[in-house]
This record gives structure tokens, C-alpha cells and sequence, in this order.
């Protein structure tokens, strides 16, 4: 039995607009036309914007969502976990006061200035990042870390940190034209944005939960699970999340102990994730569909254009679970995942045999 986008209270909440290569934000309404109603508890395992997870908890689902990066993570901390924590004018003013330790809290300002940010921005930073511990509330500490990383995407043209062009689009009068993000103040924009987070924050009466973890790892620990949903990296199509947004990683986690390498200064050692190279994903996808055995229902999010192929995917699941496939094809090239106009998101519905 499939659900409808039925009205109730929780769907008056909004979710934040993401600015997230792949993000499912645009597919919402398509996706939400396959959730059976009888699902209770639902998992996104690649939580990435967190705009699925969010849905499903519209939905009054208990929601989990994983994602192995931080930030994301702390999204899904922020928006899923999180019931009514919010960010006061206190907090706001302890996050914005004084660096609490400038010889500890320096990274962005090193790593960053005069490439994605002039000093006094990168500076501006490191003192917010030297205050989220100050909040105390780990859930106000999500929060305020994902309003911050949503600013910082706002000031760089594509929303993301895999190019060293930043600051030479912020000067040109064009672009500026285009996206006034690029030359107003971090600050500025973190307090613009500060009121759709807060509104979006709400309880839907379940104990959901946001997880950091591999989804190889995760998947054999969560026993009670009706729904998975799964959006994996699409290889050959913008798969490498950690080169695209290595610098809100590096601000979430605040490194001691990396290299940083290239232009952009990415971290390095990448954490591993076994999903974003062709080499390995066959194997990981295979592993991921043999460990969510005891979850009846499966979504997967893909694309035509991604590998392995839809073909491969289907012959893969197919041991497993009947499968359906689903598609809208994309009209322009907004598709995200580096998906492009002609080409088509697909979602294979996995049923019990």
C-alpha cells in the first residue's frame, strides 16, 4: 500500500533549501508517493541533505538516517534527532563573542584565507567554531554548525569547494549580479538563515535518531526497520562528496592530525567510504543489499547514467527482493549527481518476494 502526500500538522514544517550536489530536496513529492503507509520505522542511509530523512519524519515515521560524513551528520542531528532545541539571541551572542583560544582555533584562517574566504572571514570562523562547545546542548551545537556550513556554501559560486575560483567570482561584478551571497558577510548571512532552521525544528513524537557510521556497519545493528532508503554516491557522476566538500568537514571536525593537499587544501587521508570508486562499488552495493536482508522495504535512489548500470543494480537486488523500476526523466540539466538534461532519476522499489 502506498502513502499519498496527506496533510497533517508535521507537514507545515519546511525544510531548509539545501545547496548539496544530489540532493533528493527537488524529488521529495515523487519519492513520497512510494513510502507504504505501513511503515513505522524508516532509515535514510545516505542521509547526505537529510531532506529525505526529513520527510519521512513529516510522515511520523521514527527516522534514522546515517551519513559517514560529520557535517551531514550533524544535519541530521540538528533536524531529524533533534524535537524543539533551539538558537536564542544568548546563544547567538556566545557564538559570535570573542575566539575563546586563537592558538588552538586558527584552522580556517591558515587553510583558508585569500582562497575561499578574505581573513577577516576566515578569522570570523574560527572564533565561531571556538564557541559551539559553549552551547553546552549538543543539539544547539548541531545546529549552529549546520546554519554555518549552509552560510558558507551561500558564499562560493556552485556551492562547493572543489575549485579555487572563489574569491575571483566574488570580485567580478557578473557573477555578484547573479548570487549577492558571494560578497555579503558570513554573519549576515548565518542570522538570515537563522529563522527558517529554527521553524524547522519539530517533534513528530518518535525517538529518531542521526548516525555517523559506514552503512555496512550500521545496517546489521538496527533490528526494528520497515523502510531503507538508499541514495549511494553515483560513480562516474560527481561521487567523490569529500573532494566537493572537504571544507565543511575540515570546519566541522576542526583536524589536528591531516594533511592538506591541492589547491583546495582537502584533507587528507579521505575517510573511507567503498561507494565512490568504480573499483569498489559493486562489492559495497553487493554487501549492502546482503546485510538489509531483514528490512522488507528497499527504495534506491539512482540515476541512467551512473555505474554500475540499472541493469546491474536490478540483477542485484534481484535474489533478494522483486523489483520495480520508477523514472522521471530530467527536463533540463539541474539534475544533480552530475546527471544532465535527457538523462533520468530512477527509483527501484524493492518489494518481499
Amino acid at each position: 500500500m502506498q502513502s499519498s502526500l496527506f496533510s497533517n500538522d508535521y507537514l507545515n514544517y519546511k525544510f531548509p533549501e539545501p545547496q548539496y550536489l544530489g540532493a533528493k530536496y527537488i524529488h521529495r513529492a515523487w519519492i513520497a508517493q512510494f513510502i507504504p503507509t505501513d511503515t513505522h520505522v524508516a532509515l535514510d542511509a545516505f542521509g547526505g541533505s537529510q531532506s529525505i530523512a526529513y520527510l519521512l519524519k513529516q510522515f511520523g515515521k521514527t527516522t534514522y538516517t546515517n551519513d559517514f560524513l560529520n557535517f551531514n551528520y550533524q544535519i541530521g542531528k540538528a533536524l531529524i534527532e533533534n524535537s524543539g532545541e533551539l538558537l536564542t539571541k544568548e546563544d547567538i551572542d556566545i557564538l559570535f563573542s570573542q575566539n575563546q583560544n586563537p592558538s588552538e582555533y586558527n584552522l580556517m584562517e591558515k587553510l583558508f584565507s585569500n582562497l575561499f574566504f578574505y581573513p577577516e572571514e576566515a578569522s570570523l570562523l574560527d572564533s565561531f567554531r571556538s564557541n559551539v562547545p559553549r552551547l553546552q546542548n549538543t543539539f544547539k551545537q548541531s545546529l549552529s554548525l549546520s546554519i554555518m556550513c549552509r552560510s558558507m556554501t551561500r558564499k562560493v559560486t556552485m556551492g562547493h569547494f572543489a575549485h579555487t575560483q572563489a574569491l575571483v567570482y566574488a570580485a567580478d561584478p557578473v557573477r555578484v549580479k547573479r548570487n549577492r551571497s558571494l560578497i555579503r558577510p558570513l554573519k549576515k548571512i548565518f542570522l538570515d538563515l537563522l529563522p527558517d532552521y529554527n521553524a524547522a525544528v519539530f517533534n513528530n513524537q518518535k525517538s529518531n535518531k542521526s548516525f555517523q557510521e559506514n552503512i555496512l556497519d550500521l545496517l546489521p545493528k538496527l533490528s526494528n526497520v520497515d523502510l531503507v532508503y538508499f541514495d549511494p554516491p553515483y560513480c562516474n557522476s560527481h561521487a567523490d562528496y569529500q573532494s566537493f566538500y572537504h571544507l565543511l568537514e575540515t570546519f566541522v571536525e576542526y583536524w589536528k592530525d591531516k594533511q592538506f593537499v591541492n589547491g583546495t587544501k582537502r584533507y587528507e587521508p579521505k575517510r573511507y567510504s567503498g561507494f565512490d570508486k568504480n573499483s569498489e562499488a559493486i562489492n559495497s552495493l553487493r554487501l549492502m543489499f546482503e546485510k538489509s536482508q531483514h528490512i522488507p522495504t528497499w527504495l534506491v535512489s539512482y540515476n541512467n547514467r551512473s555505474y554500475p548500470d540499472i541493469k546491474t543494480m536490478v540483477d542485484m537486488i534481484k535474489p533478494y527482493r522483486n523489483v520495480r523500476v520508477e523514472r522521471k526523466r530530467y527536463a533540463n540539466g539541474r539534475g544533480g549527481k552530475g546527471s544532465v538534461a535527457g538523462s533520468s532519476e530512477i527509483l527501484l522499489i524493492c518489494t518481499p518476494k
